[in-house]
Order: C-alpha cells, then structure tokens, then sequence
C-alpha cells in the first residue's frame, strides 16, 4: 500500500478529565475527522499553540509548539489497540491531527523530510503518554501500558504550510545523515540511556531535548 493519510482531525474542545468543575481547562485531545487542515509553523517553544489552524492545545506546557505541531498516528495501531481493548477506536481518538495508513511511523528518520499534500513537514519527536490522554480512554494503567507497547506515533515540524486531506500521498524526502528514529528516541525518552546516548552523539534533536538527555546522562555518569 502507498503510505496515504486515512483522517485529517481536528479536536472537539471539552473539559479537560480531572479539572476543576468550577474552572475547568479545556482539552483537546478528542479529535474529530474534517474535509481538510491547513497546517502552518507555530513559534518554537510551548506555548504557542498547534500547527493546525482551528485546532486546540489544551495543555500549552508540554504540547504545541513548533517541535510539535502535528502528531500523526497509525490506523494500524489503532486497530491493535481495538483487539487489546476490546472496544472501537474512532480516527482522531489518541488524539492525533493526521491517521495513516501504509507507513511506519516509528520508523522515520528524526528531521526526515516528508511532503503531504502542499505541506512539507519534517520528523521531530515521539509522543510521549501522559494523565490526560490515560483519563480520556478510562483505561488503568494506560500509561505503562501504551509506552510498553513502544508504538507512539510522531509529531512533525512544520516546514513549509499548505492543506493536507484524506487520501495524500505521504512521500518521504532524502534521510538525514544519521540512524536516529523516532523508536529510538521515545525509548530515551522514557529512561533508556543507551537510546539517549546514541541521540545525544547524533546531534539530531532540538535544543530542549538534546540537552534534557545531556544533563541526565551526564548525572547518571556521576552515580
């Protein structure tokens, strides 16, 4: 199969799980399929929103941001999870702006360029589960269980903006001099040190993260 996008989703704003009735913080990690998106560069750094016009980041301190304005996940993988869980997964319901079909996304290459529709979009990190995402499923032990499973779907830069919509072709452009995936950097990411060190040698992740692995590997070092 051509590795094709399946859903474009956009989220469906609604109280964030465990926020306080009387104030509650809206999330948006419900997503829901649209005709199309428009995707564009959001400023480096939280803060600054999605990279998808009309969509919601709820939570701006760990999501959104230039390094991860749009998250794709497999319909693949979702299908595995309807097996395991025993229930209906709808396109957009991890939460992901972009369903796809054909590709591995884990595999990609980090900064590996990718052209979807009028859009050129660059590989820049795992996601990483957290609390919201658990509660939105209802699932015990979601967490451990989702990064267990190592299938954690890829966040893309946004290079160049344009529409992305149900059907594009996902084209890889030439791999980066490097073997750095982004398997590899979800499992630095929840603690393998090995995976960090090959990251870190391959000066190929942004600022933030390059660093957050120097500083622990560098503080494991001195145990």
């Amino acid at each position: 199969m051509t590795p094709r996008v399946r859903s474009t989703n956009i989220a469906v704003p609604k109280p964030a799980p465990g926020s306080r009735a009387a104030r509650p913080r809206k999330s948006g990690i419900d997503k829901r399929p649209v005709a199309e998106l428009e995707v564009f560069a959001p400023a480096d750094g939280y803060g600054h929103g999605s990279g998808v016009a009309g969509d919601l980041v709820g939570n701006s301190k760990h999501h959104g941001g230039a390094q991860k304005a749009v998250y794709a996940y497999a319909r693949e993988e979702l299908a595995f999870w309807e097996s395991e869980l025993g229930r209906p997964l709808a396109d957009g319901q991890f939460g992901e702006n972009l369903t796809t079909e054909g590709i591995d996304l884990e595999s990609l290459l980090v900064n590996q360029p990718v052209r979807i529709g009028t859009a050129l979009l660059e590989v820049s990190l795992p996601r990483t589960p957290c609390a919201t995402f658990a509660a939105h499923l209802g699932e015990h032990g979601w967490i451990k269980r989702f990064a267990a499973h190592g299938r954690c779907g890829t966040y893309f830069r946004v290079v160049e903006p344009g529409r992305i919509r149900p059907g594009d072709a996902i084209v890889l452009g030439d791999p980066p001099a490097h073997d750095i995936d982004i398997r590899t950097v979800f499992a630095a990411a929840l603690g393998d040190d090995e995976a960090a060190r090959r990251a870190v040698g391959a000066a190929c992740l942004p600022p933030l993260y390059h660093e957050r692995f120097t500083v622990r590997l560098a503080s494991h070092a001195g145990v």
